[in-house]
């Protein structure tokens, strides 16, 4: 066993699954520590560690138990567009009062995040989300590919599901309305195809009586996508398959990255140094403390985004349902449907709000009158926002050994196989690919 897990065995505790070989074969002498067990961290984790580096993933809580946990399990290849498009700044206001509106406010947690809203809100203009699409569209595109290429030959390989990618409009006026978007998704080359009447009530039966929500429902489809039926789940079996290939995998807070002479010699997690010759930042919302020490002031924040999940229900849709008045996702997960999504800006201090989680059941309950269920369960998680929402990939510019992996908002789950792919390839000096829209250092201190 490395001498790492052997000197810090006393205080971290080592996530190593029965029957799984940990540090039991040589290993290259290049040590990279990946912080954050989330899909961005152990895809990294896994890519690096079948390029046969020496790897420990390092996290304060067990893989697949963050954020990565209560996404909406889309892999959402169309998710090209930001929540800072052109319309948001007359949109907002109207949305904050209407009680149906899928955006919130935690007031008490506003004022110390008006610095980084002034920011954000300075990105709703047409040129700045033209230059966004472009950089999602180059991350998200073909996600399924990515998932079945990391999953291939692995437990989280059951979790994968071809599926389409369903939006539901409540009528043809509001196809219309969503006209940007659907143009920008048609420029990148996206397909769909679009039903009502009958035969969207053959295709989808749970949109046959869509309630009082939707008057006359269209559906607008992204075929050849699909989702994943048990987030955690994935993660934690990507986790196991990285600890079957010789990866360590180690519960414990990282407090400092520690550098001598201009590159990373070591993490300090547990009170202790982990030697290490790269240190891969990616724990999401929590990486920003990190991120200032390396001398980048990353513009990153929470936003808070919540699911709903209904147990033993009676029926589930067929496909992954997003339901566009609402921002919120269905989806058909093992043995429950998943509600999942909405937007709450007010910090990471805090529980959950009522409003929200009250927003989720409402709709379900008036758009789907039939729809029974035997339980509930609530959650909160934090998405990791940047002003500009573009995650930052890439090294660090005066550090040698200091690479980021965070940031990606709405499409970490979408995107984490080919962030950790492309990290992997930086690293070991395999990529000729300009990613420059991504780099840590447009947020640089002056």
């Amino acid at each position: 066993m490395p001498k790492a897990v052997l000197r810090l065995s006393h205080n971290l505790h080592l996530w190593n699954p029965a029957g799984y070989n940990v540090g039991g074969e040589e290993l290259m002498s290049k040590h990279v520590i990946v912080i954050g067990a989330g899909i961005v961290g152990v895809s990294t984790a896994v890519y690096l560690r079948r390029a046969g580096f020496n790897v420990t993933l390092l996290d304060k809580q067990e893989p697949g138990e963050g954020t990565s946990y209560g996404n909406a399990g889309v892999i959402a290849s169309p998710g090209i567009t930001p929540v800072t498009h052109p319309r948001l700044p007359l949109q907002a206001p109207g949305m904050l009062l209407n009680k149906d509106s899928p955006l919130f406010l935690r007031w008490r947690g506003v004022p110390r995040m008006l610095p980084w809203l002034t920011r954000y809100m300075k990105h709703c203009t047409q040129a700045h989300t033209l230059r966004i699409t472009q950089a999602l569209y180059d991350l998200v595109n073909d996600s399924y590919r990515e998932h079945e290429a990391i999953a291939r030959g692995t437990l989280a390989e059951r979790h994968l599901c071809p599926s389409d990618y369903v939006f539901v409009y409540p009528n043809r006026a509001a196809v219309a309305a969503d006209a940007f978007s659907l143009d920008l998704h048609r420029e990148y080359g996206f397909r769909w195809r679009e039903r009502e009447g009958a035969e969207l009530s053959e295709y989808e039966p749970m949109l046959a009586d869509s309630g009082q929500t939707f008057s006359s429902p269209v559906s607008v489809s992204f075929e050849g996508h699909g989702y994943i039926s048990d987030p955690g789940e994935y993660v934690k079996d990507l986790a196991r398959h990285f600890a079957e290939q010789g990866g360590e995998v180690m519960r414990a807070e990282a407090s400092e990255v520690v550098s001598e002479g201009g590159r990373v010699v070591g993490v300090r997690a547990g009170g202790e140094v982990m030697k290490c010759d790269v240190a891969v930042l990616s724990c999401g919302v929590w990486s920003g403390g990190l991120a200032r020490a390396a001398g980048v002031k990353a513009p990153v924040e929470t936003e808070r985004g919540y699911h709903l999940e209904l147990w033993g229900t009676n029926t589930a849709p067929r496909f992954p349902l997003m339901l566009t008045p609402y921002k919120f996702v269905l989806t058909p997960m093992r043995g429950r449907v998943r509600c999942a999504g909405l937007v709450e800006f007010g910090g990471l201090g805090g529980g959950p709000s009522r409003a929200p989680l009250a927003l989720l059941e409402r709709v379900v309950r008036r758009t789907f009158p039939d729809l029974r269920w035997e339980r509930k369960t609530e959650w909160l998680g934090h998405r990791p926002a940047v002003t500009d929402s573009i995650p930052l990939i890439g090294g660090v510019s005066g550090l040698e050994g200091m690479y980021f992996g965070f940031g990606h908002h709405h499409i970490g789950l979408t995107s984490g196989p080919r962030t950790g792919r492309w990290l992997s390839e930086m690293i070991g000096g395999r990529t000729n690919m300009d990613l420059g829209a991504y780099s840590p250092m447009r947020f640089a201190k002056n």
